[in-house]
């Protein structure tokens, strides 16, 4: 839909009926609460029934209440400090034990992610790693663990891996100052977006690198700068950010770029369970 919620409501509000106009005020009013209830756990909170809930986001002009939800969840997903996402946790996880709750919310978020992706572009992305003269990965703040995790296994496969540093802006400036049009930049970045990571990828597609960007949805501002989206989908979770999609996202295509140097896999991995053993990195099994 074209308007957010708020702005629909408002164009609205002279239509609704008494009950509808209890939960128009609820959302004003708690749209971070309100974009995480089911249809019945609303109704009971403002004190209607679940059609009236219903109902009411057919009035709105969307095909059922989980529509409104979503398009609540897309509208809030950036806006919410830790304090609010501590409190929508609490109506998430609702009466379920908290280890059921967050595993069940990740293999939704794995399901959904698999759904999300466009294998075209999957591919494209494998295809221009490939090629590239130098590859830089940036991924701050929570994201920060997703790029070393890629970081650690690129540098395996290739000699020309930068995982770029979250330290000073300028820093970072200073590490892609020499990027071009034969280099592949991969951004990945979650709500809360990280404007660090927005200003390196608009930096090196202005200086013509090719920008992978893995990032939740068409809305994310990575989006709109990478020439290539890979959309892997995230959740908040309390305070803590769901990487389970992303992490599983990085995961396929670390194998689908390994595979396209099959040969070159096979013997770094050769020469490293060699180094392995001399140096005894791993405990063995004792016999």
């Amino acid at each position: 839909m074209d308007k957010d919620i708020l702005s629909l409501i408002e164009q609205k509000r002279g239509e609704f009926s008494k009950g509808q106009s209890r939960i128009a005020r609820f959302i004003k009013e708690s749209f971070d609460k309100a974009a995480f209830m089911t249809a019945a756990r609303l109704g009971r909170t403002v004190g209607v029934s679940e059609s009236t809930v219903v109902r009411f986001a057919s009035e709105l002009g969307f095909e059922g209440y989980p529509e409104m939800r979503r398009a609540l969840q897309e509208m809030i997903r950036n806006r919410l400090t830790s304090v609010q996402r501590i409190e929508v946790a609490k109506i998430v996880m609702d009466t379920k034990e908290t280890l059921t709750s967050i595993l069940e919310s990740d293999i939704e978020k794995i399901r959904m992610t698999m759904e999300s992706v466009d294998r075209q572009k999957f591919n494209l992305a494998v295809t221009e790693i490939l090629k590239a003269r130098r590859i830089y990965i940036i991924g701050t703040r929570t994201s920060a663990a997703l790029s070393v995790f890629m970081g650690f296994y690129f540098n395996l496969l290739f000699d020309n891996v930068t995982i770029l540093q979250d330290s000073a802006a300028s820093a970072v400036y200073e590490q892609i100052l020499r990027i071009s049009s034969d280099d592949v930049v991969i951004g990945i970045s979650f709500p809360r977006y990280s404007k660090r990571t927005v200003k390196a990828l608009r930096f090196s597609r202005d200086m013509g690198a090719t920008v992978i960007g893995i990032t939740d949805a068409e809305t994310s501002p990575l989006a709109k700068i990478a020439s290539i989206n890979l959309f892997a989908k995230s959740d908040m979770v309390s305070f803590v950010d769901s990487l389970v999609g992303p992490l599983s996202l990085i995961n396929a295509l670390i194998v689908a770029v390994g595979t396209g140097t099959q040969e070159k896999l096979n013997n770094t991995f050769e020469e490293l369970e060699r180094i392995w053993d001399e140096y005894e990195v791993y405990e063995k099994a004792e016999d």
